[in-house]
């Protein structure tokens, strides 16, 4: 039986606060397969962006694995989590988090600096993702200069320059009004059809109706709604 692309086993998570043990993320176990588009949802302090963190390898678990690729990605060393970073995700916030001083396209070679790539090869890959995102026009415009729909646009962009397999996104659409989110929504709908696997956080309704399942959190705990995948749902 093949393994699924993304395994998660009895994922803990949990801060020591004034003497008190709390659980971020307790006890959940799930899979996605390659391809996916899933929707992590729940109230605020569910867990969603903890559990995204985890998935993307920049916070550590408690305990469990995640298994990425046949992978356990926190059984890497930093180094070679970093390596799995630049490699297999791409990171979308709903802050955009792009540099204002930076054109859009020096915005979305920062990834590449720690490639040894010529001139000419960066140029393409910018001139490619650029293309993805219907912004080819505003390459030299400052990101500051973008209106809020064009900066995340310049940010998902940013995530693909590297074409990683593994989209994460954390409440992509949250600053943006609805029509403008749903050109965004539109954009990883396009990039999920390409092969991408897409996961989001969002609190937008619109997300379950066109992911392949979503994850429900309550207090860290999965809840189990319609979902293709769960292997188990503890304590709900």
């Amino acid at each position: 039986m093949e393994k699924s692309f993304i395994q998660i086993d009895n994922l803990l998570k949990y801060f020591e606060s004034a003497g008190e043990v709390v659980y971020a993320i307790a006890d959940i176990s799930f899979t996605v397969d390659k391809g996916d588009f899933v929707t992590i949802m729940g109230p605020s302090g569910s867990g969603k962006s903890t559990l995204l963190t985890m998935l993307g390898g920049l916070s550590r678990p408690s305990s469990g694995k995640i298994i990425v690729d046949m992978f356990d990605i926190y059984s890497l060393t930093n180094k070679q989590l970093s390596v799995f970073r630049r490699e297999f995700i791409g990171f979308v916030f709903q802050s955009f988090q792009l540099i204002p001083y930076l054109t859009v396209k020096e915005n979305i070679l920062v990834p590449l600096l720690t490639k040894k790539l010529t001139d000419k090869e960066q140029n393409n890959k910018a001139a490619e993702v650029l293309e993805w995102v219907k912004l080819s026009d505003k390459m030299n415009r400052l990101s500051h200069e973008l209106s809020g729909g064009e900066q995340q646009r310049v940010a998902i962009a940013r995530a693909l320059v590297n074409d990683p397999p593994i989209i994460l996104a954390d409440e992509p659409t949250g600053n943006l009004d609805a029509a403008t989110g749903n050109q965004i929504l539109d954009v990883l709908k396009d990039l999920n059809n390409a092969g991408k696997t897409i996961i989001i956080v969002t609190h937008n309704e619109v997300y379950r109706f066109v992911s392949d399942y979503n994850i429900n959190l309550m207090d860290g705990k999965l809840v189990q709604e319609k979902q293709i995948n769960l292997i188990e749902v503890n304590g709900s």
